[in-house]
């Protein structure tokens, strides 16, 4: 009887996509067991990659549409449409490697074009949007994609008389792994703003003040407080501006993923899944994207399917004590190009199939 194997690895950012990531473990699976049964299912959390994801467990098409990236200039992005579900990855129209990093400006950047997207999809009949956060390059509090929806923000008042969900019934999802909440040391501006162009203390503590006064004059205006939920820093605080204003749950990307392609049902019978990204560390087991693969097929399932962690680069390999991962894996060192590291990758996938003793502890 052939082996089942699965396989759900994330991309190895700035090498390897996570359908080229899986291609590769497929191929060293197949070279340790050319009979085996091979199951990719691309992953994404939310960010990059998040459409190309979804399209190969969905079947959904893509629409274009002319939007604004982070620093106002027109650019086309990509949603994807499967039945009454929109999928939006917000990096496409606001993403952070769409701006060249000497024009990174995390004060000035909007979520606008995020907005955008939402909204066409929502005029285009979606009843249920999936709103992927992660890569933006934004720091806005969600305040640009609110007013791309007809919210009007001004520093005297918040006007939502012309808010395009005011007469439309559509459940929002917002989809992330990240779970900072939107202000304070923990929050988006001390924790991701640095990352996208806030070059200064003054910069971030700008971002954190005007996060804050936006929170203020939500709560005051909606009656709820979401400034202080996992993953309203997500997105620069688009999480935040998803969950006060649409209502929206935020759940982790992985987690929809698996739903769609039937996860639990391919466990069945499963020798093992191969799991990954590029780095392995401390977040890792606070709750990104392997830690879901592995929490779903080894630790909150009746038959504990051994799980391999494969990472391009794995930090301080002493926090990974076998309570999530059977093992884990560096496949490649820093700085390795894509062909190489899917070299790794297969090579990792074929010791491990051939030495399963070794590994499935």
């Amino acid at each position: 009887m052939a082996h089942k194997i699965l396989i759900a690895i994330d991309s190895f950012k700035g090498c390897l996509s996570s359908a080229q990531a899986n291609a590769a473990a497929m191929e060293g699976a197949l070279r340790a067991d050319r009979h085996a049964e091979v199951v990719c299912v691309p992953m994404s959390d939310g960010g990059e990659g998040m459409l190309e994801a979804f399209e190969a467990v969905t079947a959904g098409k893509r629409v274009t549409v002319k939007v604004h990236d982070a620093l106002g200039d027109e650019i086309s992005a990509d949603y994807l449409v499967s039945g009454d579900t929109a999928y939006i990855e917000t990096a496409q129209a606001v993403g952070l490697t769409r701006i060249a990093p000497e024009r990174l400006d995390a004060l000035a950047a909007s979520s606008r074009g995020a907005g955008e997207l939402i909204a066409h999809a929502a005029r285009g009949g979606a009843r249920r949007i999936v709103v992927g956060l992660g890569g933006s390059a934004t720091s806005d509090a969600g305040i640009g994609m609110l007013e791309a929806l007809g919210v009007k923000v001004s520093d005297e008042s918040i006007d939502m008389s012309e808010f395009i969900f005011n007469d439309r019934e559509v459940e929002i999802v917002a989809a992330t792994d990240v779970t900072a909440v939107l202000c304070g040391p923990y929050g988006m501006a001390r924790i991701f703003a640095p990352q996208k162009g806030a070059r200064t203390a003054a910069m971030v503590d700008a971002i954190e003040a005007r996060a804050l006064r936006f929170a203020h004059r939500s709560r005051a205006l909606l009656g709820r407080d979401c400034s202080d939920r996992a993953g309203a820093g997500a997105a620069g605080g688009m999480g935040f501006a998803l969950m006060a204003y649409c209502r929206a749950a935020c759940v982790p990307g992985a987690e929809l993923l698996l739903d769609l392609a039937d996860w639990d049902r391919l466990l069945d019978d499963a020798l093992c899944v191969f799991t990954g990204e590029g780095r392995a560390d401390r977040q890792t087991l606070m709750g990104k994207l392997p830690y879901v693969v592995a929490r779903r097929s080894r630790l909150n399932t009746p038959r504990a399917v051994p799980v391999i962690l494969l990472a391009g680069e794995v930090v301080n390999p002493e926090l990974f004590d076998r309570s999530v991962f059977n093992s884990v894996i560096a496949v490649n060192p820093e700085g390795t190009d894509s062909a190489r590291a899917a070299a790794g990758i297969a090579d990792a996938v074929q010791r491990v199939l051939l030495r399963p003793a070794r590994y499935f502890i």
